[in-house]
Formats: C-alpha cells, structure tokens, sequence
C-alpha cells in the first residue's frame, strides 16, 4: 500500500472572481489485481501490453485507490514527485525472491496477458483470492514459484549422465584397487 497526498491547489472562479482553495485527498494506493481488472474494464485494454495515455495512467491510479474515490480533476493535480513515487511503487518488485534465467529460453512470450488470464493462473496453481488484494509483482511471484516447484526435475543430458557415471566407477576402482 502507499500512502499519497494530492497537493493542495487554487483555482480561480469566474463567477466571485475569487481564488478558491481545494484541499488534495490522502489517498492509499494498491496496485493489485484488482486494479488492473478494474481498469481493464473500463478502458477494455490489457494492462500489460499496451501503451497508456496520461489520461489512462491517471484512471490507472483512480483505480488503484482503496480508500476514496478521487475525481480525474482531483488526480489531475498530482505532482512530478507524487507521480514520480507512484511508478518507483508499480515498478517494486515487493519481494525478495529473485529468478535465474536460463540461458536456452526463447525471448519472452509475446501473448497478451489480462486480469482474467492471471486469475486462471491464480486458481491453477491454488493460490487464495486473498492474494488478488497484493502487490501485482508479488503476486506474480508467487505463481511463478508454485509453477517452478511443480516442475518436474530436470533430465541430465545422456553424455554428461554417461561422464559422471564413468568418474563415479573409476573412484570405486581406485577406493576398492581393482581394475574393473
């Protein structure tokens, strides 16, 4: 969750001629699965492969709020800083696990990935709806462990199956001193 605070603006009214003052509302942020499907309700893209407008980003953040419903006006406010802290946010990877990539991969798939297709992912590998409330990353994490400890083990290739074996026999004839 990260806690945010709309600056405080003035606005000038026509009608008094006046400056009015509008007080900025603290707002708590997840950006959780939740977020993602309710923004691709309402723009009908998939959150993670599309480019986004600004306008999209600021209904992105309206729907990562879980505290109020802030106005587009009012998150149109935000500062450099504020928006600055929010994408440092999404991009955490709010984990310590870390992945080693293996080196034959083929380049990362190019499917496109939605809320619905996470949420599969989510009932595939057993993991709570409770989950649909953390952090994306960490979440995502978190299928990706299950499915590498699903994983059966990996073969050892024939030759270097063959080569080990080959040094385990001749440690046994040296430890024994027979020749075969």
């Amino acid at each position: 969750m990260l806690p945010i605070k709309v600056p405080d603006w003035d606005e000038w009214d026509e009608q008094s001629e006046t400056f009015v003052s509008h007080k900025g509302p603290f707002l708590k942020l997840e950006h959780s699965l939740i977020s993602i499907s309710k923004w691709e309700g309402i723009t009908h893209k998939p959150y993670f492969n599309s480019d986004k407008t600004d306008g999209e980003m600021l209904m992105y953040i309206a729907c990562m709020v879980i505290n109020a419903e802030p106005t587009l006006e009012e998150l149109s406010h935000l500062g450099v800083a504020e928006l600055n802290k929010i994408g440092e946010y999404i991009n955490d990877t709010h984990t310590a696990t870390w992945f080693r990539e293996d080196e034959n991969k083929k380049s990362p798939s190019t499917k496109v990935i939605t809320s619905e297709i996470i949420y599969y992912w989510m009932i595939k590998a057993g993991v709570p709806f409770e989950c649909q409330k953390w952090h994306i990353e960490r979440l995502l994490t978190l299928i990706r462990v299950i499915n590498e400890k699903e994983k059966p083990p990996k073969k050892i290739p024939r030759k270097a199956a063959l080569a080990q074996q080959a040094k385990l026999n001749a440690q046994r004839k040296a430890r024994l001193g027979t020749t075969g």
